[in-house]
């Protein structure tokens, strides 16, 4: 019998003056042309906060620290498959927001978090609206 599998991923909402850091999808295969944030999937052995720091610093550049960031929202999402989604913020980082990944990501943006561009990734909005709304968890997709 196949056990089931859970693909964990995390997120940053790195925040700005009431503005939040989005990334646009560049030849990715899923979604390209759409708003997400920095990213990624949880490896083998790592933990999602370590996953977190990795894939900013893979991404976007900048160096965070375990004891500053903070689990503020968790979807739990159905596609073609079954996710949670950790999504983190940060008050303290180190380094200069740049786009590492360019091969991926065509575009940083700050986006006002009230008036987001209408192609966000519909479960990243989701997460930025039950975030600013002081929601821990969510659902999307059942």
């Amino acid at each position: 019998m196949k056990r089931f599998k859970l693909i964990a991923s995390s997120y940053l909402f790195l925040i700005k003056d009431k503005k939040i850091l989005l990334s646009r999808r560049f030849q990715t295969g899923y979604m390209d042309g759409w708003y997400s944030l920095p990213a990624g999937h949880l490896d083998g052995g790592e933990t999602i906060e370590d996953c977190l720091i990795r894939e900013v610093k893979e991404e976007i550049g900048i160096n965070l620290k375990r004891k500053d960031v903070e689990l503020v929202h968790v979807i739990h999402r159905k596609e073609a498959d079954i996710r949670l989604d950790f999504f983190y913020t940060t008050k303290a980082y180190t380094g200069k927001v740049k786009n590492m990944e360019s091969e991926k990501c065509d575009q940083l943006k700050w986006s006002a978090m009230d008036k987001l561009p209408k192609n966000v990734l519909p479960y990243i909005k989701q997460a930025i609206e039950k975030y600013s709304d002081g929601v821990l968890y969510s659902e999307i997709g059942f």
